[in-house]
């Protein structure tokens, strides 16, 4: 399962090649990472059904994660990639708007390693 991981925070990508590192090895999971909403559509323009789970923080510069999930939405309807906002700010607000945009789940930092592998699990 290709997952395209979308933060500005450039070192998500070393925790998440560790917290995976044994899923990486076993061929269960391949990750790309973008560290802004722009980058992330770069991505998918050229690699349009490879990432089945978007991982995407909500507050970032520029393009929000929120904005980023509006666009994938629209864009990217067959077959339609899983969508999951992280955010620091676990408020009614975020998950609300997020769910109303479409997001398919919604994870709070720090992110709970041992809950995101189970839920990856129910997408393979």
């Amino acid at each position: 399962m290709k997952i395209l991981v979308v933060d500005d925070e450039k070192d998500i990508q070393l925790l998440f090649e560790q917290k995976f590192r044994r899923e990486i090895r076993n061929g269960e999971v391949t990750f790309e990472f973008a560290f802004s909403g722009e980058e992330a559509l770069n991505y998918l323009n050229g690699n349009q059904h490879e990432a089945i789970l978007i991982l995407s923080d909500i507050n970032m510069p520029g393009m929000s994660g929120l904005e980023l999930l509006d666009h994938i939405k629209e864009q990217y309807t067959i077959p339609p990639p899983f969508m999951m906002m992280i955010t620091a700010y676990g408020d009614e607000e975020n998950y609300t708007r997020a769910m109303k945009q479409g997001a398919d789940d919604f994870l709070t930092k720090p992110v709970d390693f041992k809950e995101l592998k189970e839920k990856i699990k129910t997408l393979r």
